[in-house]
């Protein structure tokens, strides 16, 4: 009797401890805990710590009340002004109300997931280039509050959004960077033009100072050559004034001009008279070969000399290089050659 007993004892202990380790459950710190008795919502969410259900009737669903990142999968698409671009981003969310978030949705992960996919693709479509890569906090705002509307029926609080990075083509980079090369050229050009701009009438006003005083002029070529000559250079320039150049160029303009005056200044040569001219010679023919001389014309002028000369033969067994006999040259005449001078006549002629 007794045996049986404490058989019986030790078989109720047995089911309770099984029936407590089927109906105790807890629930951590960071969780809720949502109970569905056949089916239907139980009461309020399970607070943290230790609860009890009834063992197969009641089925307790812990969710999770961290704040979830979640990244999103790099989307491409279109901007406003024709740009392919790739971008991906990442969601920061929460659950604020286990029981709409266990039974309003079926995955809320998955569903936040997609929505966000969705919006970051018409944020994309909707922006320029430039905002995508300058403006970046207002597009995260419009991007969380189109992932915000929908899922606040679901429970779920979206925290933050954030747009991780952007990817361009090669081309687009490429003009991007022409393009910033360029503006820092053109900066760089206009403070270089301020600069000069700010140096010349720093050197407007030295060149009035120095003016003053011509000796500062050379003051300040010593300090150059010093200044020079310090860095142990083998070579010393000097450099030339160009004032002397100026000079010397006054001075030959002048010594130009004077002579031109002299020239123009000089008396004006007489002209010869020539109205006593001698006969004209005969006219050449029209058809332009020499003029035809009569025989008796042709002796006299041969055998009359021209000028004090006289026909003088070359010598015998002269000739020329063609072979031909040698042409008689004229030659000054002699004493010989040289006929006496008549007697001058007689002043009166005799009766």
């Amino acid at each position: 009797m007794l045996s049986e007993l404490v058989g019986a004892l030790v078989g109720l202990g047995a089911v309770g401890l099984v029936y407590v380790s089927a109906a105790a459950r807890v629930v951590k710190q960071y969780e809720r805990g949502i109970v569905f008795r056949f089916g239907r919502l139980l009461g309020p969410a399970r607070l943290p710590g230790f609860t009890v259900i009834v063992p197969f009737v009641d089925r307790l669903q812990k969710v999770n009340m961290q704040i979830v990142t979640l990244p999103i999968p790099a989307q491409e698409g279109i901007t406003r002004d024709n740009v392919t671009v790739r971008v991906d981003a990442v969601v920061y969310f929460k659950v604020i109300d286990p029981a709409n978030a266990v039974i309003q949705v079926e995955d809320y992960r998955f569903a936040v997931s997609q929505m966000a996919q969705t919006s970051l693709r018409s944020i994309i479509g909707k922006s320029d280039l430039d905002d995508l890569l300058s403006n970046r906090e207002k597009l995260n705002q419009g991007l969380e509050l189109m992932i915000d509307s929908p899922a606040v029926g679901w429970g779920v609080q979206i925290d933050r959004v954030e747009i991780k990075d952007v990817s361009l083509p090669d081309t687009m980079k490429r003009s991007m960077a022409r393009q910033a090369e360029a503006d820092r050229e053109r900066r760089a050009r206009v403070i270089n033009a301020d600069a000069e701009l700010q140096a010349s009438k720093k050197l407007a006003e030295a060149a009035g100072v120095m003016s003053q005083q011509p000796a500062a002029l050379q003051l300040r070529l010593l300090q150059t050559v010093v200044a020079v000559a310090a860095e142990k250079n083998s070579t010393l320039v000097l450099p030339f004034p160009v004032e002397l150049l100026r000079f010397l160029e006054r001075a030959q303009g002048a010594t130009g001009q004077d002579g031109a005056h002299s020239a123009l200044d000089a008396p004006e040569q007489p002209v010869s008279d020539t109205s006593e001219q001698p006969a004209e010679s005969p006219s050449a023919p029209a058809d332009g070969t020499a003029p035809q001389l009569s025989e008796a014309a042709a002796e006299e002028s041969s055998a009359t000399p021209v000028h004090g000369l006289a026909q003088v033969p070359l010598g015998e067994g002269a000739s020329t290089p063609s072979g031909e006999a040698p042409p008689e040259l004229w030659a000054e005449p002699t004493t010989e050659d040289v006929p006496p001078a008549p007697a001058p006549a007689s002043a009166t002629r005799d009766e």
